[in-house]
């Protein structure tokens, strides 16, 4: 088997980044070598190569289920947003320039022939490649420089799939009006729907999908189901749910985590690994109330550390921090508030400002990121999971070493991202949380990875069940389906 295809969606979160993994899982498991491909990404949470690149953190879990090491050539362009306005453009895994919305559009052209070349290359090494697009291709307003969806699939020549979510309702809407918007050329390449998160029986969907295929004259692919256990590291913030019901406990009580929701939130995965631990209950907080019950609070990374300390600030979180005597674990930018002083003339221009003061360590931000697999040690329990991404550079004057930060009493800080899921680390850490706040809680023993590689053998199970693999086969094989009708009124050409 050789080819490559394009899964497109009707929005954000409509499931792309999830079936591609799942295609990416099914194939490896049929003995396909494939990899993951997105030629544009815009994300706060990504991931570090072996080699030190950057990309997006889900292609790094697609590459998870396909089996293979990821590498930059499978996000060639990564926008890293700081501000409603502006990005960090990320190329081929290292900082480029920063961007705004208007001038991104510039570097359209060249970007599109980097993308191009990594697909190219990809498919050079692999029998199939499997495309995510960025968005929705009904984007109307980008398509002139668009590189992710149809515009990467016109000038690869790659088939269609669009996925809708069906929980928010309005999908038949959706998949619809995503073809009708598109111009005879791309709708040409557009050969199937797939729907997405369906909770009851199918039958009742089947007179919709019926009418959809004679409206379009296109078929529906797979009606993939709500899935429990589908925990994967989510694409963005759009993808962060109510709290997760925890595992059954092994002690008697259960471990509450608080996740600082910060405004520009960035690698919350790093908090995942704990909700593979019984008995641990991990939610998103935004105000100084949700803290107060809290054993563990944790401070994430933020891609605008300066900024999202005012906001902090702004919301009483400040002091609610500086009130606990229980736990605190602060992860690169939340490790950066947690010291007494940040310097920041790179990432928000701001200059010298004081931090909460909770950790003897000052920051100054410099102009080269840091990208990096450390592997490390706290007492006796290695952590070799751990990523670094950040622009600041950490001096520590005392205290007790931690991940190559520090720790101080209850409040611990590193920049090291990933390190949770190592499990010894993980249960050691935890476990010093319980003994702190009093609490009878006892870890587990699964492993995250297998956790991990479960939930996408659940996923790969989910895509063989209900997709129609062969259907997806031939597009691999053949291509886009040739003689599709126009649906319109369609875009210019």
């Amino acid at each position: 088997m050789k080819g490559a295809l394009l899964v497109a969606g009707t929005t954000s979160d409509a499931g792309k980044s999830v079936l591609t993994a799942g295609l990416c899982r099914w194939l490896a498991r049929q003995g396909v070598k494939v990899a993951p491909f997105k030629a544009q990404n815009m994300s706060l949470n990504s991931a570090v190569t072996v080699d030190g690149a950057e990309i997006g953190r889900a292609q790094a879990v697609q590459a998870a289920a396909a089996g293979v090491a990821p590498e930059a050539a499978m996000n060639p362009v990564l926008l890293k947003p700081g501000s409603d306005r502006t990005s960090q453009l990320v190329l081929l895994g290292k900082p480029y320039a920063e961007v705004s919305a208007l001038s991104y559009r510039d570097h359209k052209p060249a970007l599109l022939q980097v993308a191009l070349e990594c697909l190219s290359d990809l498919r050079s090494r692999f029998d199939v490649v499997i495309c995510e697009g960025a968005g929705s291709p009904a984007e109307i307003n980008l398509r002139a420089t668009d590189i992710a969806n149809m515009g990467l699939a016109r000038a690869a020549s790659l088939p269609v799939l669009v996925v809708g979510d069906i929980n928010p309702g309005g999908v038949f809407a959706g998949l619809f009006g995503t073809l009708a918007l598109l111009s005879p050329q791309d709708q040409a390449l557009v050969c199937g729907f797939v729907v997405n998160k369906f909770r009851g029986d199918p039958a009742l969907l089947q007179p919709g999908l019926d009418m959809l295929a004679r409206l379009t004259g296109r078929p529906t692919l797979g009606v993939l189901p709500w899935t429990e256990g589908l925990e994967l590291d989510v694409e963005d913030s759009l993808g962060l749910a109510a709290p997760v019901a925890p595992l059954p406990a092994v002690g008697r009580d259960v471990l509450r985590v608080s996740v600082v929701r910060l405004p520009r939130l960035s690698n919350w995965t790093d908090v995942d690994a704990l909700r593979s631990e019984p008995g641990v209950l991990v939610r998103f907080a935004t105000t100084p109330e949700e803290l107060a019950d809290a054993d563990l609070v944790v401070l994430p990374g933020t891609r605008q550390t300066v900024a999202d300390l005012a906001w902090l600030r702004a919301r009483g979180l400040d002091q609610a921090l500086l009130r606990r005597e229980r736990p605190v674990l602060g992860i690169c930018g939340g490790y950066q508030m947690l010291g007494s002083s940040i310097s920041d003339a790179v990432e928000s221009g701001a200059g010298d400002v004081d931090g909460l003061g909770l950790l003897p360590v000052t920051t100054v931000f410099g102009s080269d990121k840091v990208l990096a697999r450390p592997v490390g040690s706290w007492r006796g329990h290695v952590v070799d999971t751990a990523y670094e991404i950040h622009h600041g550079r950490i001096t520590v004057s005392a205290g007790e070493s931690f991940l190559d930060g520090v720790q101080v009493g209850a409040v611990s800080g590193t920049v090291w991202h990933g390190a949770l899921e190592s499990d010894g680390f993980r249960r050691a850490y935890l476990s010093e949380v319980a003994a702190l706040v009093g609490r009878d809680w006892e870890p587990g023993t699964d492993a995250f990875e297998d956790v991990r590689q479960a939930r996408l053998d659940l996923l790969g199970d989910v895509v063989a069940d209900h997709l129609d693999t062969d259907g997806v086969v031939r597009l691999l094989e053949h291509g886009a389906t040739p003689g599709l009708p126009f649906i319109p009124p369609g875009a210019p050409a």
